[in-house]
């Protein structure tokens, strides 16, 4: 496929995912689904229409090597897969199941079971692959640092001696017991089918083995040919990679190579204009924005006769003068800060008074008591 045929397919995906939202949210809120078959019928038929904009977007994604576009796309399909998540947990939350049979919803769509397959997409692995191995030699890294050689002490060692040669005696036992034990059967065995009658039995079994890989060997060969003529299995003749797909994984690699040619144009492009930003119009731009501060402070001076205080950092800072806010606004905001201040700290000098006169009162009363213990003491 071309790159216009996955623009196509791209353009497909928007205006399916636009006609879900429009249904998802309509101007006028539908009421809600009491039928709980009906509701997660409709959950089922929006999970397997939004699969199937995930994998238009998905494939988009991968083949386009267009750097802006591949971006927004990848946007929309992270937001799409979100979406998907979102679905099957209210289906297996309704099902109590996270198998659901959904075979109706396939054939009212005219899809096939395949459709319903979601592929690990190609950014998670593919793009990823210079970040992937960072993050490995980091580990690796990180483990060298904190694994540290422990010294073995003396007893340990002779810990692990003494159970290394207490097993290397006890597997030479083992063999000279089973040696006896298979010498003594031997013996006996020989004593029992002395003569013909052991060559028989030895060609009967030989003779039962030789036939049984045979017809063995014949089944296998009338199965394969049977699932051969069948349909069931490709031929072997056919197997062979065809010019087809030869031609498919070399058109996969130069996508793969260009995606990364235009990728790497792309972000030295960002850098230069960057850099052209810093060293041709930086200084126009501060020059402007002094210029601006400066006429906002004149404005003012000329409309209430006094410079105004440079807003502080938790009124905003600069923000206030860039906010396109003429100087009697800004006089207005001052005024009634400064009355909301004043409002405060009368409210707290209230409180103050009315608490200092309370102690005060608590005063008089001490006075007293003692002034009548005195004249009952005379």
């Amino acid at each position: 496929m071309s790159q216009s045929s996955y623009n196509q397919v791209w353009k497909e995906a928007m205006s399916e995912l636009s006609r879900l939202l429009a249904e998802e949210l309509p101007p006028v809120p539908p009421p809600p689904q009491r039928d709980r078959v009906v509701f997660f019928q409709q959950l089922a038929t929006l999970y397997v229409r939004y699969v199937q904009v995930f994998r238009q977007l998905e494939e988009a994604h991968n083949m386009l090597v267009h750097p802006q576009k591949r971006r927004l796309i990848l946007l929309l399909l992270k937001g799409v897969m979100g979406r998907v998540l979102e679905l099957k947990y209210e289906m297996v939350e309704k099902e109590f199941s996270e198998y659901h049979y959904v075979d109706d919803i396939l054939h009212a769509l005219k899809l096939t079971p395949s459709a319903l397959e979601i592929p690990i997409p190609y950014f998670f692995v593919g793009e990823r692959s210079k970040e992937i191995e960072e993050r490995k030699t980091m580990l690796l890294d990180v483990l060298k640092i904190t694994s540290m050689d422990r010294v073995m002490t003396e007893e340990e060692a002779i810990k692990i001696i003494q159970m290394v040669e207490r097993a290397w005696q006890g597997r030479v036992r083992a063999k000279l017991n089973k040696e006896i034990r298979f010498s003594n059967f031997d013996r006996r065995h020989r004593a029992k089918t002395a003569g013909s009658a052991f060559n028989e039995l030895a060609a009967i079994r030989i003779q039962k083995v030789w036939k049984g890989y045979l017809q063995r060997k014949k089944t296998k060969i009338a199965r394969d040919e049977e699932m051969i003529f069948l349909g069931m299995v490709m031929d072997p003749k056919y197997q062979v990679p065809l010019s087809a797909e030869i031609d498919a994984q070399a058109i996969d690699t130069s996508i793969r190579v260009k995606q990364k040619k235009h990728e790497e144009v792309y972000q030295n492009a960002i850098d230069e204009i960057l850099k052209q930003i810093r060293e041709m119009e930086w200084n126009d731009i501060s020059k402007t924005l002094k210029n601006q501060i400066r006429q906002w402070f004149y404005e003012c001076r000329n409309d209430t006769g006094l410079f105004p205080d440079y807003p502080t950092v938790e009124e905003g800072g600069s923000a206030i003068i860039f906010a396109e806010k003429t100087p009697q606004q800004v006089k207005l905001e001052e005024i009634a800060l400064k009355e909301e201040e004043e409002a405060t700290s009368k409210s707290k000098g209230k409180a103050k008074g009315k608490d200092d006169k309370k102690e005060k009162g608590k005063k008089d009363k001490g006075k007293g008591k003692g002034g009548e213990e005195v004249s009952e003491n005379i």
